[in-house]
């Protein structure tokens, strides 16, 4: 007979405790316990996977372990494959988060789409056979382009595992975790015990198959990861698909990449056919016609592992009120009043009594310091009402005492400005930069005050 116990489970570090408390002594959160109901079972009564071999490990030397190259499977999507590190590896577990509407099911199911070569079983406990039917025409606008997909329809884990043993599929999609429920465990389906039992069982069926899974997670109001904190530590890879569902565009980051880098990042648009890859945002975050206007600068960042260049903006105006507003989107506001408090400190320019609004074009969200220089340009262009030349781009990081920083990977920020037409580019003061061949321009800056007598003269 099993013994079952009620214990109180923090909802962000997993931390057990017998009784309610109000904050957590573990992470120091407040009003996340919730109770969960555990059900200790008999060793023989645990969940047992179809076809896997219940043998236990045995330890070895490390000299003996053999190491060879990963094999990965190509997900015929560039975005996909460089944010994964070259592809899925096979009997890995991806977890993909993202706010609701985001577009994470229409990214998996593209992608299963074209991935005709391989027999691949989509587990949705959110929607209907029918509703993935006509999002798949949709897609693909061919009903016969998904003879190689297998859709199921369910939430017990116990079923899923029979179907998976029955079908052997080279890919398994689960559509989402916290729909799944495992009789092993008397909570409700989304509660932290089963979110942390579905995915030791589902880790466990990847490793022992081969078979790689990719998961589709929630996430919550604060934007992390729905469930337990476990839940990543579980999985290999972690991406998150984010973006602002006013804006087009998409970026699918690596926070957690076992077998890659987490500096990867993918860019696509939304248009009504699904996700198109974007191989170069720069041409895109540039299309629009500022020549003459006030409160642009030009921008040579790199997320990730690729450069490209984005259009900083911002409004400088008198304050109508007694406390000046600060308003930054895209950008970390409190970077940003930091930026202001050199401007004023070590420039001189009043803005105390101003409101500054900022924006990054296009609704990306950049956290490369070296846009730091576009930003103060652009913040002073708008006070002083002056316009950037258009050939203009910059790139360099401003520290507190009003210098221009060095920043990393300068020679491909020169060569992203000079592929798009840019003349002049200016730069903070680097050894090594003397005899590095280029077309355009290149101006270098030391400290803030050089810089905007390059721009104004």
């Amino acid at each position: 007979m099993a013994k079952t116990k009620s214990v109180y489970v923090c909802s962000d570090c997993g931390a057990e405790s017998l009784k309610w408390i109000g904050k957590c002594p573990s992470c120091g959160a407040w009003n996340t316990y919730v109770e969960e109901i555990i059900r200790k079972d008999p060793a023989a009564a645990r969940l047992s996977i179809p076809g896997v071999e219940q043998s236990g490990a045995k330890p070895q030397l490390l000299r003996d372990v053999t190491s060879k190259e990963e094999a990965r499977m190509d997900l015929h999507d560039a975005e996909l494959n460089r944010v994964l590190g070259g592809g899925l590896v096979k009997g890995s577990l991806a977890l993909i988060g993202g706010e609701p509407g985001i577009g994470k099911s229409t990214l998996v199911l593209q992608t299963v789409l074209k991935l005709k070569d391989l027999r691949t079983m989509y587990v949705s406990g959110e929607e209907s056979a029918q509703q993935l039917k006509l999002r798949a025409d949709r897609l693909s606008g061919n009903s016969g382009a998904a003879d190689h997909c297998y859709i199921l329809c369910e939430t017990n884990l116990e079923q899923i595992f029979v179907q998976a043993h029955n079908l052997q599929p080279d890919l398994l999609i689960i559509d989402s975790i916290q729909t799944l429920y495992t009789e092993m465990a008397e909570s409700s389906p989304g509660s932290i015990t089963q979110v942390r039992e579905c995915s030791a069982s589902i880790l466990k069926y990847a490793k022992e198959t081969g078979v790689p899974v990719l998961l589709i997670g929630h996430i919550n109001k604060e934007g992390s990861i729905a469930g337990p904190k476990v839940l990543e530590h579980l999985v290999d890879t972690v991406l998150q698909f984010e973006g602002d569902q006013h804006h087009m565009y998409r970026i699918l980051r690596s926070i957690k990449n076992r077998f890659g880098s987490t500096s990867e990042l993918g860019i696509y648009e939304m248009r009504q056919g699904g996700l198109r890859q974007v191989s170069n945002p720069s041409e895109l975050l540039l299309t629009e016609n500022h020549q003459g206007l006030s409160g642009v600068a030009i921008a040579a960042a790199i997320e990730g592992a690729r450069p490209f260049l984005i259009e900083t903006q911002s409004l400088v105006s008198t304050a109508v009120y007694g406390t000046p507003q600060r308003s930054a989107t895209g950008f970390d506001i409190r970077r940003m009043n930091m930026l202001l408090a050199v401007l004023e400190k070590r420039a001189g320019f009043k803005l105390a009594q101003k409101d500054v609004f900022l924006n990054i074009a296009g609704g990306l969200r950049v956290s490369d310091p070296a846009i730091d220089l576009s930003v103060i340009s652009a913040v002073l262009s708008s006070s002083l009402d002056i316009s950037i030349d258009r050939g203009i781009c910059m790139a360099g990081e401003v520290g507190l005492s009003g210098e221009i920083r060095p920043v990393t990977r300068i020679e491909q920020r020169i060569q992203e400005a000079e592929k798009l037409g840019f003349s002049r580019i200016i730069i903070p003061k680097m050894k090594g930069m003397e005899r590095f061949p280029s077309k355009i321009e290149i101006q270098k800056a030391g400290k803030v005050e050089e810089a905007f007598r390059e721009l104004f003269g």
